[in-house]
C-alpha cells in the first residue's frame, strides 16, 4: 500500500547516533572475566564430557564479552592525554586483550590464565577511576 502523495515525504533524512552515553565501567571486563574462572574451575571438577563441552563454549563466550568490553574501553573510553600520562596503557589493554583471547583464557581452561586476566583488568580498573577523578 503506497501512502498517499500528501502523505508522503518530500524530503529523506538518514541519521547516525555519533553520541556515545558516556556510560564507562571496566566492572563489565571483570565480571565477565570472573565468569571465565568460575567456569575453568568448574571444567577442571567436573569430568562429565557433555558438561565440560558446554561449559567450553560459555568460557569462550564469555571470554569474547571481555575483549568487547576492554575495546569499548581503549577505543571509546581512553583519550590521547590518557595515553600520554599513562605511557604503559596501550600495552596494557594489549596484554589484557590478548590474555582474553584464543591465545589466553578463551584457549584455556585453566584458572591461572582466567586468574592473570583479572590482573590485568584490575590494573586497567585503577587507572580509569584516576582518570575518572580528574
Amino acid at each position: 500500500m503506497r501512502l498517499p502523495r500528501f502523505l508522503t515525504p518530500k524530503t529523506e533524512v538518514s541519521a547516525h547516533c555519533d553520541l556515545p552515553c558516556g556510560v564507562y565501567d571496566p566492572a563489565q571486563a571483570r565480571i565477565e572475566a570472573e565468569s571465565v574462572k568460575a567456569i575453568a574451575e568448574k571444567y577442571q571438577a567436573n569430568t562429565d564430557p557433555e558438561f565440560r563441552t558446554r561449559a567450553i563454549l560459555i568460557k569462550e563466550q564469555r571470554a569474547e564479552l571481555v575483549k568487547h568490553h576492554l575495546w569499548v574501553l581503549w577505543t571509546d573510553y581512553f583519550k590521547p592525554p590518557h595515553f600520554e600520562k599513562y605511557p604503559n596503557l596501550h600495552q596494557l589493554f594489549n596484554e589484557a586483550t590478548k590474555l582474553a583471547g584464543a591465545s589466553g583464557a578463551k584457549g584455556s581452561v585453566d584458572p591461572a590464565v582466567a586468574d592473570q586476566l583479572l590482573g590485568k583488568i584490575e590494573e586497567i580498573s585503577k587507572i580509569f577511576w584516576e582518570t575518572k577523578q580528574a
